[in-house]
């Protein structure tokens, strides 16, 4: 098949683009570059069955060639990126390249996913989360750039459903951790290991009892595959991710206890509107995409800092 992934040069963009070549698809992988980077595709450049282009999702793009499915990938996904100097770019990207990427599936007659996220939940008041939530989202807050903005993404696939007869296909995902992360995203996981990598003491923040749950990328990426594949009258929304939760703490102190068990922890304030508890109920992918992860933890995370130590290069423990 031949396939658009927009956010391809992106963390997870990149190796869902990697899996898909591997499985002997064309790929167009689309991407402004924003936050993602060539050096995550660099292994595909050369092959015939894959294609780069540089393009802002916020503006229509044409595709000569008939395309059969469409992964939507493309969005800062880190509080780095859309708390910063990125949050009114944040939401157009998720509305108005939502209805771009909508528009060229109509054209192509294509299956088109959305990668959603767990943070359209909020600060959840039902755990774990299932799908039939509906959250508690702060509107104005200084998070909500990306979360209203997957909300309204969201609202646009299944209208264009409704509407439009369009073959659609939504995930939540949760957090997700592995290689091709950016060292300095500001994600939980990046932070401690580039951290603890750096003879640094970890940052906590708030009292480090706040819950996560981390799924390693490559479990990830295949229940994406399965999902996009599954039955037409599934669309979603599912959820993604591994259901073990963590705290916080726990985190900081695994990473610790891998790298430099002589490095401490520091506590500072905990930021607006951080989600003090995360964790999927994941029923739903185990019943239709007959999936749950395989890689815990511990292993995700030997795979993770080994990764990290090639990308921080010299000077780390």
């Amino acid at each position: 098949m031949r396939i658009i992934v927009t956010g391809g040069t992106g963390f997870l963009g990149s190796n869902l683009c990697k899996r898909l070549i591997n499985d002997n698809h064309k790929v167009i992988c689309i991407d402004n570059n924003y936050t993602g980077t060539l050096e995550n595709v660099k292994e595909l450049l050369n092959s015939q069955n894959f294609h780069f282009i540089e393009h802002d999702i916020t503006n229509p793009i044409d595709i000569k060639e008939k395309v059969d499915q469409i992964y939507n990938f493309a969005c800062p996904a880190s509080p780095v990126h859309y708390q910063g100097k990125a949050a009114i770019m944040t939401t157009k990207t998720c509305v108005f390249g939502a209805i771009n990427m909508l528009e060229l599936a109509k054209k192509h007659n294509a299956v088109i996913l959305q990668a959603s996220t767990s943070e359209v939940y909020g600060e959840p008041q039902v755990h774990p989360q299932v799908e039939s939530y509906r959250g508690n989202v702060n509107p104005i807050g200084i998070r909500s750039c990306y979360d209203e903005g997957k909300r309204c993404a969201e609202s646009l696939f299944f209208d264009y459903y409704r509407e439009e007869g369009i073959d659609i296909k939504v995930v939540r995902i949760f957090n997700t951790y592995g290689t091709n992360m950016d060292p300095n995203d500001g994600r939980v996981v990046s932070n401690y290991i580039s951290q603890a990598l750096m003879g640094e003491d970890l940052t906590v923040y708030g009292n480090g009892l706040q819950t996560r749950s981390f799924c390693y990328v490559d479990d990830l990426i295949e229940v994406i595959v399965r999902m996009m594949n599954s039955p037409k009258d599934f669309v979603g929304p599912v959820n993604i991710g591994n259901p073990h939760e963590f705290t916080v703490k726990e985190l900081a102190q695994i990473v610790i206890s891998k790298i430099d068990k002589s490095l401490k922890i520091v506590y500072k304030e905990l930021p607006l509107d951080d989600p003090t508890q995360r964790k999927p109920d994941i029923s739903l992918a185990k019943a239709k995409l007959k999936w749950e992860p395989k890689i815990q933890l511990d292993e995700g995370l030997d795979k993770t800092i080994s990764y990290f130590r090639t990308r921080i290069g010299k000077n780390i423990k």
